[in-house]
């Protein structure tokens, strides 16, 4: 602040700072968050899966840009973890023009003590509407499980027909925005001894 001239108990005046850095400097840090997300938010099988460094950030204002980027207020991992589906399982963005199959082994189910969820946005982040106005799906909703124990959650737009419908998460047409959200995680969901499975096509 003091290289743009803000000081305390000191006049500001525009005309004394370099005004096309000022208006350079979003598309700049709009570059930057994207470079570092990367690295703060770490892919697992197209995953980003940050369970450190989030919820308290210090003076790490980088890191806190760009968690606020996906999750404004987001709790530290102690309480949840908020996984993001940036690739599906052949590294292609996910997008609503295919269906997908998101299966938890039944020894893999989101280990969760509170609750967990999968909540379908738009490209753009927002909820879109849809015939079950089903936005999210998770372990307080009738699931439907595999005799093994196993769970499939069916990931499309067209209704997958009554035996899945229970299992479904309806999706809009073009880019889809999947977050998954664990509150009260596990211990294996902190130290990386569990992680989601990939989204495979259908």
């Amino acid at each position: 602040m003091a290289r743009l001239g803000l000081r305390p108990g000191t006049p500001f005046s525009l005309e004394a700072v370099d005004a096309a850095a000022i208006e350079a400097a979003p598309a700049a840090t709009q570059r930057r968050m994207q470079a570092a997300e990367p690295r703060l938010n770490p892919l697992v099988d197209g995953w980003g899966f940050a369970t450190s460094g989030v919820g308290v950030y210090d003076t790490d204002y980088l890191r806190r840009a760009v968690v606020a980027k996906f999750d404004l207020g987001a709790n530290p991992p102690d309480d949840a973890v908020y996984p993001v589906a940036y690739l599906d399982a052949d590294g292609a963005v996910p997008s609503g023009d295919r269906d997908y199959v998101l299966h938890f082994g039944a020894a893999a189910l989101p280990p969760a003590d509170a609750f967990w969820s999968v909540t379908m946005y738009d490209g753009a982040g927002f909820p879109v509407p849809n015939g079950l106005e089903r936005y999210a799906i998770g372990d307080r909703d009738p699931l439907h499980y595999n005799p093994d124990g196993s769970l499939d959650i069916f990931i499309q737009h067209e209704d997958p027909g009554e035996e899945r419908r229970p299992s479904w998460l309806p999706s809009p047409r073009g880019p889809l925005g999947i977050t998954m959200r664990l509150y009260d995680p596990r211990p294996e969901v902190l130290d990386g001894g569990w992680t989601p499975p990939p989204l495979v096509k259908a």
